[in-house]
């Protein structure tokens, strides 16, 4: 297994021997391709960032894809852990199947209303993959002691070709708080960035082995939405840029298998 931020979708590649992680003998190559990046995220956001403990409540936004079905998987892993996941409603019987006790339909209903209602103090750690004004109301549903931690910006993206209006609109309504308002509300607002952290391999080694454990122990195994030759890329791209997929959409080299 390999982490990079670029340069993969070819047949060869070259990436430093500290970003690599020996496989365990039963997991696929598919499996493979698809732990690092998004359970490396969505573990050092529910617990070195969020420290996720029993009886917390989460909300976890794009749930349905990598990250989210990762952070799903995760939250199971701790005692009496709530969770709340946004998903287009075709997505949500298997958010059900995969542990979120709350579906919500973002296109049909306003979420933190959807929290508020079920949970009127809200919630323990959000998880915010989308930045601009979805940051600000994560950080309004927090519980005391609450964290959002932003890892995203997937509101500038709204579909194959560039939108110069979502990213405006997003870079406006970004979130914005004083240190003292933080002291006054008791709420912690963190940001994760995965390509940073490439830096320092001991930490991600450290958290590499915890998942590894964790696979061979069979709490956790990516879900994978579909597999791809790269011939068909354009297509595997379609599959995420029009939000069909529930979970990661895999890339693999030579041709399409019969």
């Amino acid at each position: 297994m390999v982490l990079t931020r670029w340069g993969m979708w070819q047949e060869e590649a070259t990436v430093p021997a500290a970003h690599t992680f020996l496989m365990p003998e039963a997991m696929s190559f598919e499996d493979a391709a698809a732990l690092l990046a998004n359970y490396l995220t969505a573990y050092m956001v529910l617990f070195d960032f969020g420290n996720l403990r029993p009886g917390h409540s989460v909300l976890v936004h794009m749930a349905a894809g990598g990250v989210g079905m990762a952070a799903l998987q995760l939250c199971r892993t701790v005692e009496n852990v709530t969770v709340f996941g946004t998903a287009s409603a075709g997505k949500h019987e298997a958010l059900r199947k995969n542990g979120v006790a709350h579906p919500i339909d973002y296109h049909t209903a306003d979420y933190v209303d959807a929290v508020r209602k079920i949970s009127p103090r809200g919630v323990d750690i959000v998880m915010d993959p989308l930045g601009g004004s979805d940051t600000a109301k994560g950080y309004s549903l927090l519980k005391p002691m609450g964290k959002v931690v932003t890892y995203g910006v997937a509101n500038m993206m709204t579909g194959p070709k560039r939108n110069l209006m979502a990213i405006a609109r997003t870079w406006w309504n970004q979130f914005s708080v004083t240190a003292q308002q933080l002291l006054q509300s008791n709420r912690a607002v963190c940001g994760f960035y995965l390509g940073s952290l490439e830096e320092d391999p001991e930490l991600l080694r450290g958290v590499v082995a915890r998942l590894l454990a964790l696979y061979s122990q069979g709490h956790i195994k990516p879900h994978i939405d579909s597999v791809w030759p790269f011939e068909k890329v354009v297509d595997a791209m379609k599959q995420l840029q029009e939000k069909k997929n529930v979970g990661k959409v895999i890339l693999v080299p030579g041709p399409e298998k019969d």
